[in-house]
């Protein structure tokens, strides 16, 4: 099996490929491709694996350009053809890989994904699924930004592809669906919410998901749902919040704890709970947000992941790629191909 790895545009560099590199193949029988400026990538392999150990599992494709996050998705392409995201995408729609993984910007990512490895047959929009945590254990939130705007219909998609994604590569057996609206009620929510209800509804008595109906904010951090459903621009908010109250349950903590000697004996004696409490908030942990809809596996991690974290999102990328959901989606669909409008 073989990961390519965009090593540009990410907060911490290349170094931090490198490294996840080396850590997911410490563990798992893979190849790794590190594409990026191939000098840089070289002179981190050469520090961290001086006596070439990893040298028959790990190659390097050169790509000078980077994507920079003030870039226009819609123009990388054509301004920036030999950018490592590119060159990446480039090489796993051409099977030099079996999946990628990128810290890159996430609108270029997106938008480059359906045009160079397409979407899959039937799927009308690619949607980003990150895990989060739950009081139950964990949610795929989907989508969580590539679609701002979204129809009753694109909904619908997101559901089925969370549901497929939920049973074989997180082992949810019948995956409880929610969607994410303003009220619990069947006529809350806008038009778009209130249509995509009833189809949701419909798919439920036709047997193809397990829909519990509208979930509210509060509801998915107390595990209402295994899949909560939503528009881009809320499921966006949805996250980054749940990312700050984490953050800031985190520096409370710390502060509570570490502002005296009592709470520092306290501190002690919780330490694993704090510990296991951290872990399960950390989006390290996690990875990175699987984008589903398109025919290869594409893993979008954190702009700021460190090795860690890019080690996860490898084998995350091992765990879409074993669930074969791909080919499970598209004949489940039997749709044909759309336009990339």
């Amino acid at each position: 099996m073989r990961i390519i790895l965009d090593t540009m545009g990410s907060d911490n560099g290349a170094g931090e490929f490198v490294r996840g590199a080396i850590m997911a193949i410490d563990e798992l029988d893979i190849d790794i491709v590190l594409v990026g400026k191939e000098e840089e990538i070289r002179k981190h392999l050469k520090a961290e694996d001086p006596g070439n150990e990893y040298k028959k599992n790990i190659s390097v494709v050169n790509a000078e350009e980077v994507v920079e996050m003030e870039d226009d998705p819609l123009a990388v392409m054509k301004q920036k053809p030999g950018a490592s995201m590119t060159v990446a995408l480039k090489l796993l729609a051409d099977g030099k890989g079996d999946a990628l993984v990128s810290a890159g910007n996430t609108g270029a990512l997106l938008t480059q994904a359906t045009l160079i490895v397409k979407r899959i047959r039937g799927i009308r929009r690619a949607a980003l699924a990150p895990v989060i945590p739950t009081a139950e254990g964990v949610a795929l939130l989907i989508d969580s930004g590539a679609n701002a705007e979204c129809t009753p219909e694109y909904l619908y998609q997101f559901a089925l592809m969370g549901a497929f994604y939920s049973e074989n590569a997180l082992g949810i057996k019948n995956p409880r669906i929610g969607l994410l609206n303003n009220g619990a009620e069947a006529h809350k929510g806008d038009e778009v919410h209130r249509q995509a209800h009833k189809l949701l509804s419909e798919a439920a008595e036709r047997g193809e998901i397990n829909f519990v109906g509208n979930i509210e904010g509060r509801d998915g951090p107390l595990g209402s749902a295994d899949v909560i459903v939503a528009d881009g621009f809320s499921g966006n908010v949805y996250l980054k919040t749940m990312e700050g109250v984490g953050m800031f349950f985190a520096r409370e903590l710390k502060g509570m704890f570490m502002g005296s000697f009592a709470g520092k004996i306290a501190a002690l004696l919780v330490r694993k709970h704090i510990g296991s409490f951290k872990q399960k908030i950390d989006y390290n942990e996690a990875g990175g947000a699987p984008l589903l809809g398109v025919r290869k596996p594409v893993i979008k991690a954190h702009g700021s992941a460190k090795a860690k974290a890019l080690r996860n999102a490898v084998i995350q990328a091992i765990d879409y790629i074993d669930s074969g959901m791909t080919i499970k989606l598209s004949s489940s669909l039997k749709g044909e191909e759309t336009s990339d409008e």
